[in-house]
């Protein structure tokens, strides 16, 4: 698909909403069937959308998703729209009324700024991805607010905006990109532009080496569901913070410049903090809250006595801790009869699948296993989802 075009004619828009539904291994007798009333090129083409717009509706939602233009790219790179509209929301909150979008993609962000008030200009050098980013536009109604322009974004003045938002390109012909100069624009040329403007956000990938981080910058880990989703860099807000997010919510926590957490034996109650937390090295600030320490100090678990609440961890009560061994753990959850068991590891090279397979859970009952290391030496922790204590009886 390199034309969006015929899609958007009359003929091809009837097409589109034919074969909305269509099941992927029914494709064939359909393509067939419609080949015999419409040209094969535009039976293709819909096809392949339909297939797209499948693939978005759990980045985008059922409702927008079927309205929307994609390319494989587009799906694969653009923005969850949960996280997009936090973005929006925090621009709207710093008093930004204008965005300099630039590596708009297929418009995503762009949606959500508009949908926040604020007025867009949406720059992508590609012109399949700029059409579909206009046709995006259209589609839901944000003619209005947001341009789209096909150009370089190197050679787009973005004067007169209140802020820029840059989402560099981090994959090339053979998949990720891991160098932020590897990206396209490169990190530096996002930086220099970003200081450059009143303020301004920079999409990166969550796993950018802090010390990559400008000392102007402020940076914050974003995850949706649990799911680490991506860095951001804010220039014009508060420089040198970092902080973590957590979708939904929002629930941020920002840090406090504390030093690592010591090192000490298990407790009852074992916590892991969200990815956002781990990837934005706040574990201190989670072992802080729940006055806990750290099972190894190379190894993001908190372990503690009491069970404290938290916003930015999982609470697990530990009922059990051995030194690893497949076969003692096979007996133990034979003779507590677990026949549901969820694996989790950090610091361990046993893959889940793996486990689960040579141990062969049965039972009605459910148990957490933690493959780690504790002071050093592969550990199995086992336990389950802690429950905070029932209030007690006014009466009694």
């Amino acid at each position: 698909m390199n034309d969006l075009a015929p899609l958007l004619t009359p003929e091809g828009r009837a097409l589109l909403d034919e074969v909305r539904d269509t099941d992927p291994a029914q494709e064939l007798a359909v393509a067939t069937r419609l080949r015999r009333d419409h040209p094969a090129e535009l039976v293709s083409a819909a096809l392949g959308q339909a297939r797209l717009r499948q693939r978005a509706a759990a980045k985008f939602g059922e409702a927008d998703a079927r309205r929307m233009f994609f390319t494989p790219n587009g799906v694969e790179q653009s923005t969850r729209a949960s996280v997009a509209a936090y973005r929006a929301g925090r621009m709207k909150e710093l008093g930004v009324t204008s965005v300099a979008d630039l590596c708009c993609g297929i418009g995503g962000d762009a949606i959500a700024l508009a949908r926040a008030g604020i007025r867009v200009l949406a720059v992508d050098r590609d012109p399949l991805t700029a059409a579909a980013a206009r046709a995006n536009t259209e589609a839901l109604g944000l003619g209005g607010l947001i341009e789209v322009r096909e150009a370089d974004v190197t050679e787009v003045s973005t004067v007169g905006y209140d802020a820029v938002f840059v989402d560099p390109a981090r994959r090339g012909g053979r998949g990720r990109i891991f160098d932020p100069e590897a990206y396209s624009p490169p990190l530096s040329w996002a930086v220099a532009t970003a200081l450059g403007a009143p303020r301004a956000a920079l999409k990166i990938a969550p796993g950018v080496p802090h010390e990559a981080i400008p000392a102007e910058a402020e940076a914050e880990w974003i995850s949706d569901g649990g799911d680490v989703k991506e860095a951001v860099l804010w220039f014009g807000t508060e420089p040198g913070l970092v902080r973590a997010t957590l979708l939904p919510g929002p629930r941020t926590l920002r840090s406090r410049g504390l030093p690592d957490p010591h090192v000490r034996s298990v407790g009852r109650y074992l916590y892991e903090p969200d990815g956002a937390v781990i990837r934005a090295h706040l574990v201190a600030e989670v072992a802080d809250e729940v006055g806990g320490g750290l099972v190894d100090e190379t190894i993001a678990y908190v372990t503690a006595d009491e069970l404290r609440p938290t916003r930015y961890a999982s609470a697990y009560e530990i009922t059990d801790q051995l030194p690893f061994n497949v076969k003692k753990l096979k007996a133990l959850l034979r003779e507590r009869e677990v026949g549901t068991l969820t694996v989790k590891k950090r610091g361990s090279a046993v893959e889940p699948e793996e486990l689960r397979r040579k141990v062969k859970p049965q039972g009605p009952h459910a148990a957490t296993v933690f493959l780690t290391r504790v002071a050093g030496a592969p550990t199995m922790l086992i336990g389950a989802p802690a429950r905070p204590a029932a209030p007690a009886d006014p009466a009694s």
